[in-house]
């Protein structure tokens, strides 16, 4: 085991995500406890405290990073700080558990990891939808063969302006600010989508993609439609839209075998199998903190315990696809 018995957790960043996906899971494993947040607004941070019972909150990313009771930090900020945030933690020798996009492109990433590279600290990425049970059901299903060899996989994500399936909180709006996120909502949202392609087909051998702003509503790109070509043979495609009406809105994925194929939904809890023997539907329940089973794993890894859940070379292998689709590979 790791020379330390705990993880002690401290938080970069008090948003909405933090309150409801994966903060109060940072207190749910014995081997884990969250002990301080860090928010610029020093009320905000002081009432997520109380909030998630961490009895420490700061100001400022330096004065949290100083503190030596901190093995790991949950970086929870916009993309545009996720790479200097990233390198200050490991600088100062804290484990880091960072969200995605993991920086605003793959240059970024790049510097993280050269500089993880030289660290005796240890990184992972939260792209929690493998550790959920729909997404482990898939993986399940493909590696057993229910519907044969895998031909390709096909994701729809077509939504209106103002999209049910985006974590806003107040003022949020910084996702379709390509200074910010990275691009729009395609760069919020297909992070664990590309990132589940990745964990059920394996390594790429080639992507290209296109993006455009159809609608002029804010200055990001609101469509993108990529391609894939695994190493294994598998073929990918996806469509990610902003700016359809809210009665063609659609969340899917259908995965196609030589004996049938899977659809399921990414914000959904049920998968179906349509096979040449079966037809069936299965449901699901996610945990309260969706983020709670990959934050279990990510612990495990930081006290040796464990694999790494996902690493920085697989986030890598995300943030390059998405330059690819979006045209920002130069």
């Amino acid at each position: 085991m790791h020379k330390d018995l705990k993880i002690k957790w401290g938080i970069i960043g008090c948003g909405d995500v933090v309150r409801k996906k994966s903060g109060p899971a940072f207190n749910k494993n014995n081997l884990s406890e969250l002990i301080a947040v860090m928010s610029r607004d020093g009320i905000k941070a002081k009432k997520f405290a109380k909030i998630l019972g961490a009895e420490k909150h700061f100001d400022n990313v330096e004065t949290l990073l100083k503190d030596r009771e901190i093995s790991a930090v949950y970086i929870a900020t916009p993309p545009s700080t996720h790479a200097e945030l990233a390198i200050q933690a490991l600088e100062a020798g804290k484990n880091v558990y960072l969200e995605k996009p993991m920086a605003l492109s793959s240059k970024e990433v790049s510097k993280i990891i050269k500089v993880l590279n030289t660290s005796e600290c240890k990184l992972t990425i939260a792209h929690y939808r493998r550790r959920l049970p729909a997404f482990l059901k898939v993986k399940k299903l493909i590696d057993s063969g229910a519907i044969g060899e895998i031909r390709f996989a096909d994701i729809r994500i077509l939504q209106p302006l103002k999209s049910d399936l985006i974590a806003m909180g107040a003022n949020e709006d910084w996702r379709i600010k390509p200074e910010i996120s990275g691009g729009g909502y395609f760069h919020d949202l297909a992070p664990h989508q590309l990132d589940l392609m990745l964990l059920y087909f394996g390594n790429y051998r080639s992507y290209c993609g296109i993006s455009g702003n159809q609608s002029s509503n804010y200055e990001a790109d609101d469509y993108v439609n990529g391609l894939i070509r695994f190493e294994n043979g598998i073929h990918f495609r996806g469509i990610w839209s902003f700016n359809m009406s809210v009665k063609e809105s659609k969340d899917e994925c259908l995965i196609y075998g030589s004996k049938g194929y899977l659809k399921f939904s990414f914000f959904g809890e049920k998968l179906e199998l349509v096979s040449d023997s079966s037809h069936d539907l299965f449901h699901f329940r996610n945990p309260k903190y969706v983020q709670q089973p990959m934050i279990e794993a990510t612990v495990d890894y930081f006290l040796d315990n464990g694999p790494n859940p996902c690493s920085a070379e697989e986030g890598l292998m995300v943030m390059k696809i998405m330059d690819g689709f979006c045209n920002n590979n130069d």
